[in-house]
């Protein structure tokens, strides 16, 4: 009980930090703009250190990867696909849900509006492009100083990941290179570590000024959003992981994936971290009679660059901030787009320590709001994160059984068992 506690806490602290700006917003409605400062100066820490935290972190990832991915073939291949269509059917399912039950249906439109365009929070009016200048800009800077900014997060990652790329093919020579992103990685982790102490006064602070210039209405919005969220975690664990377990085993595979799945998903919901539940969901891939190799491979790259959950939370916030400035919903292309890039904050929060932030910034840079808008989606990370991390971390279980599915062939979990109860009659004897 005291682990689970502990492993809490701090989320427990933010939540509570959250709901006591919120009260003080209330009380001191408009008055409360004198906490704006404490907030401004969270802010102001984080966005310092978003660029180098971001370059570190995905070129070290990528440049440790180097060794491995030359030898996962088949089986890397296999992960791939599973973890593309996997993601692309939560931001789907996601996206439905949610237009559905609209999170921000009943908020004043007129009222937020006034008061985050005097902010600066309003989206930019972006100059007209067709759809492949729109890519160059959208991937790429024409100058090497503006990578360095926090609005070009997209193009930072890909420099990010050209620079462990290429790390990881000089090989042995740029050892060093490899070392010293790896050590500045660590580095950059502490300083977020050591910021993120003073994140209750300064998150409590801005939300106590966004809800007494806001009023009570954007509280309501949400209690909406976690609603949503609960509805999508219910739907994707006990129908879509069932399915996953059907289509990798047919009866079979759901069978051994229910007896199985109950130690990941209470380690992840106690823990809220995808690395904290990879022994566990190990152990459990295994359990299920996914070969071992698969299950190396497929927890934990999962574990960073899956997260189907995560994916859910970016359909939320981009809705959440299309409702709040009354932006249009109802087109396909406005649809494919929310859908693409939830796709990208998936990958990017399960990519990186501290991704939450990034996939954020990623969403804020993409529609182009302004950077000032993060703390009001940053609060949906806060409140949906115990669910969220249950889809993450027990979803990979799920996906290792569909790339065992797609390598070894449709009699895979009977050849499997039948080696494993082997094995212990071997041992018996």
């Amino acid at each position: 009980m005291k682990e689970i506690a502990k492993e809490y806490m701090f989320s427990i602290i933010l939540l509570l930090a959250v709901l006591a700006g919120g009260v003080l917003g209330v009380v001191m409605g408009p008055e409360a703009v004198v906490l704006k400062p404490l907030g401004d100066l969270f802010l102001n820490l984080l966005f310092m250190i978003i660029v180098p935290m971001v370059f570190f972190s995905i070129a070290s990832a990528i440049a440790s990867m180097g060794g491995e991915m030359r030898r996962l073939g088949k089986i890397m291949s296999s992960v791939v696909v599973v973890f593309v269509v996997t993601a692309l059917l939560s931001a789907v399912l996601g996206l439905g849900v949610t237009v559905a039950m609209n999170p921000t249906e009943g908020i004043n439109f007129a009222t937020l509006q006034s008061v985050v365009a005097a902010e600066g929070g309003t989206p930019e009016k972006a100059k007209q492009l067709n759809t492949a200048e729109q890519l160059v800009k959208t991937f790429t800077v024409s100058d090497f100083s503006q990578v360095l900014s926090k609005s070009h997060i997209l193009p930072l990652i890909v420099l990010a990941a050209l620079t462990g790329l290429a790390t990881a093919l000089v090989g042995e020579a740029a050892k060093p290179v490899a070392s010293f992103l790896a050590a500045a990685t660590q580095v950059m982790m502490k300083i977020v570590q050591l910021v993120m102490y003073y994140a209750p006064i300064g998150l409590g602070a801005y939300f106590a000024n966004v809800v007494g210039e806001l009023g009570t209405q954007i509280l309501q919005g949400y209690l909406n959003t976690f609603i949503v969220y609960l509805v999508l975690t219910v739907i994707y664990y006990f129908g879509f992981f069932t399915l996953y377990a059907y289509l990798a085993a047919g009866k079979q595979g759901v069978g051994v994936f229910w007896r199985n799945a109950l130690p990941p998903s209470l380690t992840a919901i106690a823990t809220c971290s995808s690395a904290a539940s990879i022994p566990v969901n190990l152990m459990a891939a295994k359990k299920m009679g996914v070969p071992a190799d698969m299950v190396e491979t497929v927890i934990p790259l999962g574990a960073n660059l899956h997260k189907d959950g995560s994916v859910f939370g970016g359909v939320l916030k981009i809705t959440f901030l299309f409702g709040l400035f009354g932006m249009d919903m109802t087109s396909w292309s406005t649809w494919l787009g929310l859908i693409g890039v939830s796709f990208l904050v998936g990958a990017v929060m399960g990519a990186i320590p501290g991704g939450g932030m990034i996939g954020e910034m990623l969403i804020i840079s993409v529609y182009g709001f302004s950077p000032e808008v993060l703390p009001i989606i940053a609060v949906i990370s806060t409140i949906i994160d115990a669910p969220a991390t249950l889809l993450n971390s027990t979803g990979n279980v799920a996906c290792s059984m569909l790339v065992a599915r797609l390598v070894e062939g449709k009699n895979w979990l009977a050849n499997s068992l039948g080696e494993q109860e082997e094995d212990c009659q071997e041992a018996a004897s």
